[in-house]
């Protein structure tokens, strides 16, 4: 049985000591979707540092329909937080690549994020802080990240909690149920994250926690997707030559 107020407490800590060791005094810096995960991942940071050394920073592209949970978010928890419109940047690369490129549907969805993580690193070397990466053991499992975007950060409390705990940790946490219950969707394809999938959280956080899983065809693809992406979670590879 998970327990989620001792997780939980064990997380603060642990936020606790890694700003004592990386970065004493630094402020905590939080992409803010308005998720489960930036969600949560902010509330995690505000317990552990104080809601004066979080800062939100939200990065619409153009208009975001969901924008509002975002700052449902950041009002709720109190937090110092700035608005950047990532849609110029995005466009200028876009505008910018060479035709004879293929451009494909995933080159453009994957834009996104990487523009959003120098957003956040550019705001976190102008304010003494340390960028919290918003990832789960479940997105991360399957590769359900982009590379180089949201998969990276500073320091990563969720990377080893599933979806199914991550939203315990957040009841836990006591934040709002439409931000923790909130349909979880990437925002660039107009698919929610299930859709994308093939298969629910709940059927891959079973198989991830226990192993089991009962449909053949659906453990086929989670393993598939698993053995593809753990590149994805690796150091980069590096050549030494021979001493």
């Amino acid at each position: 049985m998970f327990n989620a107020e001792k997780v939980k407490n064990e997380c603060v800590a642990w936020i606790r000591e890694f700003f004592e060791q990386n970065g004493k005094g630094c402020n905590a810096i939080v992409g803010i979707s308005g998720g489960k995960d930036s969600s949560v991942a902010a509330a995690l940071c505000v317990e552990a540092l104080g809601k004066d050394r979080v800062i939100g920073v939200l990065m619409p592209q153009g208009v975001q329909h969901d924008i509002d949970m975002a700052h449902l978010l950041v009002e709720h928890l109190g937090i110092r937080h700035y608005v950047v419109n990532v849609k110029e940047a995005v466009d200028g690369i876009l505008k910018n690549l060479p035709a004879e490129l293929n451009i494909t549907a995933q080159t453009v969805q994957n834009i996104p994020p990487r523009i959003r993580m120098s957003t956040l690193y550019a705001v976190s070397q102008s304010v003494n802080g340390r960028v919290c990466n918003t990832c789960n053991l479940s997105e991360d499992w399957v590769g359900y990240s982009t590379r180089y975007g949201d998969s990276v950060g500073d320091f990563s409390p969720m990377s080893h909690l599933t979806v199914t705990e991550v939203k315990a940790i957040g009841h836990c946490l006591g934040l709002p149920e439409v931000l923790v219950e909130k349909t979880p969707i990437d925002g660039l394809c107009g698919k929610t994250d299930e859709e994308n999938l093939g298969f629910t959280y709940a059927e891959l956080d079973v198989y991830i926690r226990t192993g089991k899983i009962d449909d053949p065809a659906k453990k086929e693809l989670i393993d598939r997707k698993h053995r593809a992406n753990l590149f994805k979670l690796e150091l980069m590879p590096s050549f030494k030559p021979e001493q």
